[in-house]
């Protein structure tokens, strides 16, 4: 005969024992050679994590209900927060393991599944299988790009991103839907689904490949800059506006291009000093 569970005293007693959040959400740090158990989350770096996240889950949503235009523009609202949550961390000096665990859950909704979900939803479903496969894809390349890159990440060189940076790669496929939908162009033409499957799974290549891409994060903005600087981020806010679909598509695509092209250069310049 097996015993009884005991009855919590009282109903506080049963919340606690079905959520033991001081359990759960303790975590050591070492500060100044010791380390240090802390209790509880940080809210301000974890809320720009979790607009990143519902940003993902609706373009999902949205792709489905088939406004193709607020999906691709919640994309890069959630890409904005994803490089807010980390500088604003490091800035409190609020950073944590839980923020780092569910800052790579999030980026994986957004940057992984939801740029495969809006690119089936707008042209991929029509070559069936296919289709599928391909947008499949995308999100398993995002995932081990992730989990390569939190493995790599203390032994890397910060300047640089090994793969195309899975922020960067939904920035590919989504200003492809974007420019395109945007321009009237419908999903269901035959041509335009084999190229949105082909850009898709490239840029899930990309992302996996071992590619050197510049990360930008020894670009410091909070020193002096000379006032052209000013200037060219005036202009280049203009440009952006003017035509935010084609322009976005055509920076991520340079982008994108980069690492391969630099991959090239780099043999063309060992290959006469070999010589």
């Amino acid at each position: 005969m097996t015993d009884k569970p005991e009855r919590p005293e009282n109903e506080q007693d049963a919340v606690d024992g079905l959520f033991p959040v001081d359990e759960h959400f303790e975590e050591e740090v070492v500060e100044g050679g010791e380390t240090v158990r802390h209790k509880g989350i940080y809210v301000l770096p974890n809320l720009f994590t979790t607009g990143n996240l519902f940003c993902g889950f609706y373009a999902i949503i949205s792709a489905q209900a088939g406004f193709f235009t607020q999906a691709c523009i919640s994309v890069f609202v959630a890409m904005i927060l994803d490089g807010l949550d980390g500088r604003v961390a490091r800035m409190t000096n609020t950073q944590s393991k839980f923020g780092a665990e569910y800052d790579s859950l999030a980026d994986m909704v957004t940057f992984g599944v939801a740029p495969g979900m809006v690119a089936y939803s707008w042209a991929l479903h029509d070559l069936g299988k296919v289709g599928w496969m391909m947008a499949f894809i995308y999100a398993a390349c995002a995932a081990l790009r992730l989990a390569r890159f939190n493995t790599q990440l203390e032994v890397t060189d910060s300047r640089y991103f090994t793969g195309l940076a899975s922020p960067a790669a939904a920035a590919l496929v989504i200003g492809m839907v974007w420019a395109l939908s945007d321009f009237g162009i419908d999903g269901d033409l035959l041509g335009i689904a084999v190229l949105g499957a082909v850009i898709t799974a490239l840029a899930g290549v990309l992302m996996v490949s071992n590619f050197q891409y510049n990360s930008f994060k020894k670009l410091d903005l909070r020193g002096r800059v000379p006032f052209v600087f000013l200037i060219a981020m005036v202009l280049a806010f203009a440009i952006i506006f003017t035509d935010p679909p084609r322009v976005l598509m055509l920076i991520f695509l340079s982008y994108a291009c980069s690492g391969p092209f630099m991959y090239l250069m780099g043999k063309t310049r060992k290959k006469p000093a070999a010589e």
